[in-house]
């Protein structure tokens, strides 16, 4: 939502670690100022972001917006609670009487209509049982009990560049559920394309892309490439939403 935090979380970091080595030289605040807005090189960002100090990427916040993805994400994604922030819908004071719609799971978009439409059957029947229970004067609080994980819901995320980085290396690996590996991978390209050295494939793509898998005996076996993008990794995995059938 706030794209020039990105171009502030850049300049903010090599300003960060440029005072690290540079407060001898700094006797006012003409002085701060003048080191905070020289110029700096794709290079000189790149390796200070590969650095072992994550507090340099910390002095900017990333506020992004994801709207559709389904209320089990949510579940998943709120795990991240240092230096992160999320509002959600809320099922207590939403009504989602006649506005309901669902998230399809990767897998259930690719099978046959006829699991396509068993799965969108128990859907609508949990919504209709919130309905009725709301029409009951039941609250939509309670109500919500009985709707579905894969309820579309709208989720604001705000973290810092490393929280973001940190997220994204955990949730695009392929031992998430594909939901949540889509929502993180569209999220990291556009990160990506607001800033290719900050968040490029070699410090923000899942383990085994940047190093080796960590998950030991539960690894899938099938190590991503240093140089996938994640709209590689997005076309290499789920071709199907690159055809214009978002799930």
């Amino acid at each position: 939502m706030n794209c020039q935090a990105v171009a502030e979380a850049e300049k903010n970091m090599v300003f960060a670690a440029r005072l690290t080595q540079r407060g001898h030289r700094i006797a006012t605040m003409e002085d701060l100022m003048a080191l905070y807005e020289k110029s700096f090189s794709d290079a000189t960002l790149e390796a200070i972001s590969a650095l072992p100090h994550p507090t340099v990427q910390k002095f900017a916040v990333i506020t992004v917006a994801v709207v559709g993805a389904s209320r089990r994400f949510l579940a998943q994604i709120t795990r991240h609670q240092n230096e992160v922030k999320f509002m959600s819908a809320s099922l207590q004071y939403s009504n989602y009487t006649g506005q309901a719609d669902f998230a399809v799971p990767y897998e259930i978009l690719t099978a046959p209509a006829a699991v396509r439409e068993l799965y969108l059957k128990s859907c609508h029947e949990g919504m209709d049982c919130y309905e009725k229970l709301c029409s009951a004067g039941i609250g939509h609080d309670a109500a919500g009990y009985a709707t579905p994980q894969g309820l579309r819901n709208v989720l604001i995320i705000s973290a810092t560049p490393y929280q973001w980085k940190h997220i994204i290396s955990q949730r695009v690996c392929r031992r998430n559920t594909d939901e949540t590996r889509i929502v993180l991978l569209k999220i990291w390209e556009e990160l990506y394309a607001l800033s290719p050295s900050l968040f490029s494939p070699s410090q923000t793509g899942p383990f085994c892309q940047m190093d080796k898998c960590l998950e030991r005996k539960m690894t899938c076996g099938q190590k991503l490439a240093a140089t996938m993008t994640p709209e590689d990794i997005l076309r290499n995995d789920y071709p199907v939403l690159l055809e214009g059938d978002g799930a």
